[in-house]
């Protein structure tokens, strides 16, 4: 579980409602037609912009940001490394049986089409229109929160206009005017609120995400062309160490 996310969501839902209390009640900031304004127009809007089988899929994407587990570079390497230990002692041949046990399907692809003796370009061609095809995927799920992050405050402007409209309009009944300027005010409130609090840092959430994910397969593609020129493990591991930071680089995981 991705504690950031969760501590983010509850500080900042936790001082907006402090703040509130403060000057008044959270019954006062309850508006049923604001809440249908902007929650129905940014999902309308949402549905529109994109095809259905995506926003299907937003679910999936959600529980990404909330539920990620990461993973380390450094596993990854240490892995890498002693691939290329095994494939210098026994032959490129001798990783079939290790690939078999890996979880990550995109490295195992990889280093089966370096046991079935693909050549080098065709396995960096394959496996980097795989990552192209990822972060397209990736894209579009991060897209459709920054589209929500700028579709509701428009509907929290839209809201606004309607109280201002149906204020205007009933002037002659004091009793309306209260009403009305609940929805004109309240209905900006929830647009910001969901667009700043929610879906715009949930988007930026699923880049760092993606950005970090393609840098692991990256890493993957380099150590596979790496391990199938037949490179030595520490050269190996010097290039794939190149990845990441000179502060989460550790001591040598090559035994060569």
């Amino acid at each position: 579980m991705d504690l950031a996310t969760i501590i983010g969501l509850v500080t900042g839902l936790g001082f907006v409602v402090f703040g509130i209390l403060k000057g008044g009640s959270l019954l006062q900031f309850y508006d049923l037609p604001s809440i249908l304004i902007v929650g129905g127009g940014t999902i309308g809007a949402t549905l529109i912009n994109y095809p259905l089988t995506e926003i299907i899929g937003v679910i999936k994407v959600v529980k990404n940001a909330f539920l990620h587990k990461e993973k380390s570079p450094l596993g990854i390497i240490e892995t890498l490394v002693g691939f290329a230990e095994t494939a210098r002692r026994e032959g490129i041949l001798s990783l079939e049986q290790q690939a078999q046990s890996l979880e990550d399907d995109f490295l195992k692809t990889g280093i089966n089409l370096a046991v079935d003796g693909t050549e080098p370009e065709y396995i960096k061609d394959i496996m980097s229109t795989e990552l192209d095809y990822i972060e397209e995927r990736h894209k579009v799920g991060a897209g459709i929160f920054d589209a929500m992050g700028s579709y509701a405050p428009a509907f929290g402007m839209v809201g606004t206009l309607i109280g201002l409209v149906n204020m205007l309009a009933s002037m002659d009944d004091p009793s309306t005017i209260g009403p009305s300027m609940a929805v004109a005010l309240i209905t900006t409130f929830y647009g910001a609120l969901l667009a700043n609090l929610v879906f715009l840092p949930i988007a930026g959430k699923l880049k760092h995400r993606s950005a970090g994910e393609l840098l692991l397969k990256q890493l993957c593609i380099e150590g596979i062309m790496a391990i199938q020129s037949g490179d030595n493990p520490r050269i190996v591991e010097g290039k794939l160490k190149a990845f990441i930071a000179p502060s989460q680089r550790a001591s040598s995981v090559s035994s060569e």
